[in-house]
């Protein structure tokens, strides 16, 4: 157990360490490379296109053909992709192997927690769970700064280096840890008591029928053509040939759902209202956030004249409150209820947003630090209310897909709040590094709001204490595996 639980913690914040180290080398891979801004963002949207897209499909496979088997390819991929990118010569060749790794991301990010959720039993499940939230806190908090001094003293490179030694180190530990074979029928035997589903539902369909990877191709793509629509709308004609694409795709996904027995997307999950009024917030506030950072960080480093480090300092607010609140969001639940303490949280987020665009050329660290608290306090108590009522709320035979799509609302959200950030930028060339005089902050904070009503559509009150989906059904509980 003592093995599950270092490869989950390790494997988990190495991700959440390699998306907050990317955000200040960013200026400088640009400079390196001679890119233009828009593909320096695929950079990030094409890593979290890969891993939205394909979270869900990772996590079947997890539990169809054993977490940690799927655990190391996922980390191995990882390390593999890092280096290459560390060597990368130009722009395509990052973003390629970004995607690589966006791939390798999403075959980690469920198994992390689903190797815990078949390690221990759920008497003993909240501990390990509460390590591994730390370390992602923890790796969020100190990315900005360990990639700033890593930009300043050693260039871009050395921070997908960074990554390398841990992912090899956790791949090699899980393929070396003893597991279980997987029976003749395909399904692991570590983890058949947590195939989703109540017991009297049918047998899984066998091989890629149960997996539904043509959904998950056309989800990808639907993503993908949307983002890259956004991308191209400062440019005649790619725009609307990407975004038409874009509605083609998810008009195919949609019948393909609705066609498939066992559809990437359960149809229960989505017509549950507090399950869809959580994506929807968590989808907002993480658009809203990673947009605003993406704006930031070019203005702090290519107006302002700050090194990385010195960028990363101002931020310093932002990951402290997410810490800090984190364990404060639980009691506030009880005390508050989700819908008004997620609505505190969408205000702050607002605000801390919306005062971030109001800052000139001359703006010094008191402001654009207040503005990265607010926004890390609201984000935090947004993301954990928002999490908490999908997975609690969600029906108990969906709970792992519901961690799922928990996860691809965080993926899909940043992509598509850097793509509209980039959008703007491009249309205002002359003052869009300026937030005060620019339209992509202004934008950002409309989206920020837009968290409210969908803050407001949640529960009035908290589910009962625990940390696991309440059972359809006495015995139910052992049976189901939340993944993040």
């Amino acid at each position: 157990m003592n093995r599950t639980l270092a490869c989950s913690v390790v494997g988990a914040a190495v991700v959440a360490l390699d998306g907050t180290v990317l955000t200040v080398a960013q200026p400088a891979l640009q400079r390196d490379l001679h890119a233009q801004v828009g593909q320096v963002q695929w950079t990030s949207t094409g890593y979290l296109v890969a891993v939205a897209s394909l979270l869900v499909l990772a996590g079947r496979l997890g539990d169809r053909y054993g977490h940690r088997r799927v655990f190391a390819v996922g980390a191995l991929g990882f390390a593999a992709a890092s280096a290459g990118i560390a060597v990368a010569p130009g722009i395509r060749t990052v973003i390629a192997l970004r995607v690589l790794q966006g791939v390798c991301g999403a075959l980690l990010q469920p198994a992390t927690l689903g190797m815990l959720r078949t390690a221990y039993p759920p008497d003993r499940l909240a501990t390990p769970i509460a390590v591994r939230t730390a370390a992602i806190g923890l790796a969020a908090t100190a990315g900005p700064l360990v990639g700033g001094a890593l930009v300043s003293s050693y260039g871009w490179r050395a921070v997908f280096l960074l990554g390398v030694p841990p992912t090899l180190a956790i791949g090699a530990l899980a393929l070396a840890s003893p597991g279980r074979t997987a029976p003749a029928d395909g399904l692991a035997a570590e983890d058949r008591p947590l195939l989703p589903g109540p017991s009297s539902s049918p047998r899984p369909a066998s091989g890629l029928a149960a997996l539904d990877p043509f959904g998950a191709l056309l989800l990808a793509l639907t993503l993908g053509l949307l983002v890259q629509g956004l991308d191209a709308a400062s440019r005649p004609g790619g725009a609307l040939l990407a975004c038409g694409g874009a509605v083609a795709a998810g008009v195919a996904f949609a019948r393909q759902e609705r066609r498939v027995a066992h559809p990437l997307l359960p149809p229960a999950l989505l017509r549950s209202a507090p399950v869809v009024a959580g994506l929807a917030a968590l989808l907002a506030a993480s658009a809203a956030l990673s947009g605003a950072l993406f704006v930031t960080t070019y203005f702090l480093q290519d107006v302002q004249g700050l090194d990385p480090l010195g960028c990363a300092l101002r931020f310093l607010p932002l990951a402290d409150l997410m810490i800090l609140g984190a364990p404060l969001c639980p009691p506030l639940q009880r005390r508050f209820g989700p819908r008004r303490t997620a609505t505190a949280g969408a205000a702050l987020l607002t605000l801390g947003v919306l005062l971030l665009s109001r800052l000139d050329a001359t703006a010094g660290a008191v402001p654009v630090g207040a503005a990265a608290a607010l926004i890390g306090a609201g984000f935090v108590t947004l993301m954990v209310t928002a999490t908490s009522v999908v997975v609690h709320r969600a029906p108990a035979e969906h709970a792992g897909v519901a961690g799922g799509l928990q996860q691809t609302a965080m993926n899909v959200g940043p992509a598509l709040g850097v793509a509209t950030a980039t959008l703007l930028l491009a249309l205002v060339p002359d003052g869009g590094f300026v937030p005060a005089g620019g339209a992509a902050l202004p934008a950002l904070t409309l989206i920020a709001a837009l968290a409210l009503p969908a803050a407001l559509a949640l529960p009035a009150r908290a589910v009962r204490r625990g940390t696991r989906p309440e059972p359809a059904a006495p015995g139910a509980e052992g049976q189901r595996c939340v993944r993040s």
